[in-house]
């Protein structure tokens, strides 16, 4: 791949040039990782990873109103995972949350242990899929019903994690949503 003028790395990938923001990517995206692990420890559930990650949707979101150099990026992109980090962290504070190993056993997800128990929550939680697109429907229903992992998700619909993070996150603002609204 031919080297870019300085500058134009970020002007392309703001007109859409999806091999400038691969690019981007490429030149800041370990570094992110590397720097949101130094930090200390937000809330439990935000990994480095899931920041970066959280980084970049939101680098790309408001990529339109940057102004600056191709220089000027990384630290842009570092600040908006900074403030993703001390959000985290503050979100940690008040959720007041630990890492802590879990064993899982049926008494503490409250499983149902009799059938027709199991089938109504099965047709309800199709009820609630039903509301969503099929490809919303797919990764809740493989993160959230079958327990598979973002990776894991990934590989099986074919979609990039960051895909997957996003139609996760609009399909649970979509069924909370619904659920306040009916009493499914």
């Amino acid at each position: 791949m031919a080297k870019r003028r300085s500058d134009a790395l970020v002007s392309a990938a703001r007109a859409g040039d999806q091999a400038a923001w691969r690019e981007l990517y490429a030149l800041h995206h370990r570094r992110l990782t590397v720097w949101l692990r130094s930090l200390s420890p937000g809330d439990a559930v935000d990994s480095a990873d899931d920041l970066a990650a959280d980084a970049w949707l939101l680098a790309a979101e408001k990529l339109g109103g940057f102004v600056g150099s191709d220089d000027d990026f990384a630290g842009w992109l570092f600040t908006l995972a900074r403030n993703l980090a001390a959000n985290s962290q503050r979100k940690a504070g008040r959720r007041r949350t630990d890492a802590t190993e879990v064993e899982p056993s049926a008494e503490m997800w409250g499983l149902a242990r009799d059938d027709i128990a199991l089938v109504d929550e099965q047709d309800a939680t199709r009820a609630l899929l039903s509301h969503l697109s099929s490809r919303e429907a797919e990764v809740v229903a493989c993160i959230d019903v079958v327990g598979l992992d973002v990776a894991s998700t990934a590989r099986a619909l074919g979609m990039k994690p960051t895909a997957v993070r996003v139609a996760r996150h609009r399909a649970l603002v979509r069924l909370r949503k619904i659920l306040s609204e009916s009493d499914l």
